[in-house]
């Protein structure tokens, strides 16, 4: 099991989640990896949510700091 981030801060949505659904089919994160999702896109919340829904992984926490959103999900 890794820990693995990505910053995907700058990117508009639904990008950030994109990237991190191109992540999962490569087989660039594992099962049992933790990943760290960085980003400020204004719908990233709901995407998160609605992947982890799609993809049957746990978002173990969602923090907000203003426009910045920190997704921990175990993959």
């Amino acid at each position: 099991m890794a820990a693995q981030s990505y910053d995907f801060k700058g990117l508009k949505c639904p990008i950030p989640v994109l990237r991190l659904t191109n992540l999962v089919t490569k087989k660039e994160v594992n099962p049992g990896d933790t990943v760290t999702i960085v980003a400020d896109c204004p719908t990233f919340e709901k995407d998160i949510k609605e992947f982890c829904t799609k993809f049957k992984k746990v978002l173990v926490r969602l923090s907000i700091d203003g426009e910045v959103k920190t997704a921990v999900l175990q993959m």
